[in-house]
């Protein structure tokens, strides 16, 4: 009986709209396959969870789709795309491969960190911003690019990202 409550708590932990999109997803695969959208679900929980996974949702992840913990938690840790620790409202993801770098991202990137005032991987008093440093996001031709939310964002220069930034409440 103890198995089957804590089971039933960490399945808890995922929304009912959660649980609808995952299974979406697994319908799209056969049937012995649905670990393979861990990555999507990994995606959906952190959406529903304001942007980032704890412990315990990935954990959840595992239970709701048969997995070993330890091969979510690989997942979730070896990808830029997963936070698990709370993030701002905006999370500004700056390119920093090589079509980018060859084209100017390590300024931008200093340049956010002067106008934010954090490191990447820290959060803004107040938590408005997230900076983070990323591998390729598949934006090379504007490069030198960065994401916020789900927008990309081309073509940077210190001015532009300055414009971008100020017209984010």
């Amino acid at each position: 009986m103890m198995p089957q409550s804590r089971s039933a708590a960490k399945n808890a932990l995922l929304s009912e709209l959660s649980r609808a999109e995952i299974d979406r997803w697994i319908a799209k695969y056969p049937p012995d396959q649905k670990q393979a959208t861990v990555m999507a679900a990994l995606r959906i929980v952190q959406d529903q969870n304001g942007g980032w996974l704890t412990v315990e949702l990935i954990e959840a992840v595992a239970e709701y789709l048969e997995m070993p913990s330890i091969a979510v938690h690989e997942v979730a840790t070896f990808y830029t795309m997963y936070d698990l620790n709370p993030v701002g409202r905006h999370k500004v993801c700056v390119c920093t491969n090589i079509s980018c770098q060859l084209n100017g991202s390590s300024r931008i990137m200093s340049h956010l960190q002067k106008k934010l005032g954090v490191k990447a991987g820290e959060t803004t008093p107040g938590g408005k911003f997230t900076l983070k440093e990323v591998e390729c996001l598949g934006a090379c031709g504007g490069a030198p690019m960065m994401m916020i939310g789900k927008t990309y964002f081309e073509n940077l220069t210190p001015e532009k990202v300055d414009e971008i930034l100020d017209k984010l409440e």
